[in-house]
């Protein structure tokens, strides 16, 4: 970026952009006066290793007292750290942050007991219950390695996992709960250990009301006999590089990437964040309704929040469904959120069932001030919906597992932009985004490439994968030098706004015209009777590929599904063009997903190309792969 251009001609937002990537260090050590050092760091950036980019090295610190401890000592003890509202169990339950510091230190110190230190690892195989969120700080505060495990994961996902990690000890419950139908998890877990190359010292298990679990005698501990007998210990300082924790996500060979996240980035880089992007203080309430289990669920109903000093909400139910789509309304207008960070599939969800908004009237939403939606592209037209409805900013913002915490946004704590549908606005400080063509050449202005972002990465970010170096630089580092591979397709507009339009494989050719997937759902979805859709690309004779559209109507929707699709051939014609030879639209009840709420676009390609494909480990109901297959089998395009 040229330093010519005049300072006081920039917006505020612009001018911290620039800074933080002309002045890295500079931005990243006044960002990590926020946070409480045993040990200042020596070096605000080392970068003698590249591509493993090291923050605040030499620093010493511990996530877990900059999460409580801090907070108790400074005036917060009696505030209400977190509240836990399970509709599924008629539950609501709020703990004071020293009601929280209590909680954590007496089960670090029961984990302790189980010979668990600095550096070791843990599992947790846990529902949507506080105990999970003490478990992960409880392994802060020891400066041992969490990595939180999606509960309900089946048997061998769950081993795999256990052999890669190789944790000394395993948090688990009796079971979870999905709606109306309890899980049982002690099975799961039993039959991942027999799996497991791997076997834990102990497995500490929460039972539950709902379900009890038979315990293994010598192995297997009942959770809250361990706490009646521990003495609460002590935080551990760790060094800012240490890992604080290690998250799987999908990996194309079948084997889970396990991404490091380390101390220090981490703590910096989410508080710095929440004021920023989110534009929450200290005392302030946040709701993020995603799972612990997923990226979104450690930053932002754990560790931002916290590290912030607000009050966050662990959320343990639907957004339909327990009992109606008026969930989400009822709990921000309890529980006073400024603040709702969900996925857009929740918000379609809404859409479908509730397409007038009825459930809203009733619910007093004056302390609700923003709706971030991330986790799968935004289309416009759920943008616009839930705009009007609530009458405040919906904020599209963009980001990975892999990054922790946003790319792209509208920074509302620091200058809000004007919304452009469709596109998470601009990137966020620290992220140097390029579009690049397949060759590596910067792309301009509305030309479409792969998003990339240079390197370094900001702190916070993944510092490498789990025992697996060389697998970090070869997914991620390779096919551009120099640069962090997204694996996301999409541009930049003439005003700099980053438009995101599907990953790099959901691209359909038709007839050497590269189509974006995320162009055509963008024109599927306005149709003002589609709820939620999904294009793939399908194989043809003719021109190579041509897309196929899967839609779900909306509640009340009562169209024949033939006009429906004569309606999505002419609006595709008219805002894409013939070429694009939309032809084959078909209804559904409902699209595959994962329980984090993304499409399975991938799984869909490859039961209309008639290849064989393996039930992904993290979608929400295989059933429907089976009624999908029915659907596609259906069209004269694919063969199968």
């Amino acid at each position: 970026m040229s330093s010519k251009i005049d300072a006081a001609a920039m917006g505020e937002l612009e001018r911290i952009y620039r800074r933080s990537l002309e002045d890295r260090e500079g931005f990243w050590a006044d960002a990590a006066r926020a946070i409480d050092w045993d040990l200042e760091p020596e070096r605000v950036l080392d970068d003698t290793e590249p591509p493993f980019y090291r923050w605040f090295a030499g620093g010493e610190l511990n996530t877990c007292h900059n999460a409580l401890d801090r907070h108790v000592a400074g005036g917060r003890a009696d505030q209400t750290g977190l509240v836990y509202d399970s509709p599924v169990t008629g539950t609501v339950q709020t703990f004071t942050y020293a009601e929280l510091l209590g909680r954590v230190a007496r089960l670090a110190g029961a984990l302790a007991a189980l010979g668990v230190g600095k550096g070791d690892r843990v599992v947790l195989y846990m529902p949507m219950v506080p105990e999970a969120v003490f478990g992960m700080l409880a392994c802060a505060r020891l400066g041992a390695i969490h990595s939180v495990v999606f509960g309900g994961f089946a048997a061998h996902e769950l081993a795999v996992r256990i052999d890669d990690a190789r944790p000394k000890v395993v948090l688990s419950a009796s079971c979870g709960i999905e709606g109306d139908r309890v899980i049982e998890y002690k099975p799961l877990l039993d039959r991942a250990l027999e799996e497991a190359g791997h076997e834990p010292g102990h497995c500490l298990i929460l039972q539950r009301e709902q379900a009890t679990a038979e315990l293994r005698p010598g192995r297997d501990l009942d959770w809250l006999e361990a706490m009646a007998g521990a003495a609460p210990v002590d935080c551990v300082p760790v060094a800012a590089t240490d890992p604080l924790y290690i998250l799987y996500t999908s990996g194309t060979t079948g084997m889970p990437k396990g991404v490091v996240r380390d101390n220090g980035g981490h703590a910096v880089a989410l508080r710095w964040s929440m004021e920023a992007i989110y534009d929450t203080h200290p005392g302030e309430v946040f709701w993020a309704a995603s799972d612990l289990g997923w990226a979104v669920g450690h930053s932002y109903i754990v560790y931002a929040p916290l590290l912030t000093g607000c009050t966050t909400i662990l959320f343990e139910g639907k957004p339909v469904g327990t009992p109606d789509p008026g969930a989400f309304w009822r709990v921000i207008a309890q529980h006073r959120a400024k603040v709702l960070f969900t996925a857009p599939t929740a918000f379609r969800a809404i859409k479908k069932e509730d397409p007038n908004g009825a459930f809203l009237e009733g619910h007093d939403l004056s302390s609700f001030r923003y709706l971030f939606l991330a986790g799968e592209r935004l289309d416009p037209d759920t943008y616009e919906w839930a705009s009007h409805l609530l009458g405040c900013p919906v904020v599209d913002h963009w980001w990975q597992t892999e990054s922790g915490w946003p790319m792209a946004a509208n920074c509302m704590g620091v200058e809000p932009l004007p919304v452009k549908p469709g596109s998470p606005t601009k990137p966020v400080p620290g992220y140097d985004v390029k579009i690049l063509s397949e060759s590596g050449e910067p792309r301009g202005s509305n030309e479409e490439g792969a998003v990339t972002v240079r390197l370094p990465l900001p702190p916070g970010t993944l510092a490498t994968l789990w025992q697996a170096d060389d697998r970090f630089v070869e997914s991620y580092m390779t096919a551009f030098p120099g640069y962090y591979t997204t694996g996301d397709g999409g541009y930049v507009d003439e005003d700099g706004y980053l438009f995101v339009m599907g990953r790099v494989d959901d691209v359909i050719n038709v007839a050497g015209h590269r189509l974006s997937t995320g162009a055509l759902e963008e024109v599927v979805a306005s149709h003002a009777d589609v709820a939620e859709c999904a294009v793939i690309g399908v194989p043809d004779e003719i021109k190579g590929q041509v897309p196929f559209g899967l839609v779900v109507l909306k509640a009340g929707a009562e169209r024949d599904p033939s006009d429906v699709g004569a309606e999505l051939v002419e609006m595709v014609r008219s805002r894409i063009g013939a070429f694009a030879c939309y032809r084959e639209t078909r209804v559904v009840e409902r699209l595959p997903k994962t329980r984090s709420g993304k499409i399975l676009r991938g799984t869909m390609r490859a039961i209309a190309a008639g290849r064989e494909y393996g039930v992904p480990s993290t979608i929400d109901d295989p059933a429907v792969l089976d009624e999908i297959e029915l659907v596609v089998r259906g069209t004269q395009r694919a063969p199968l």
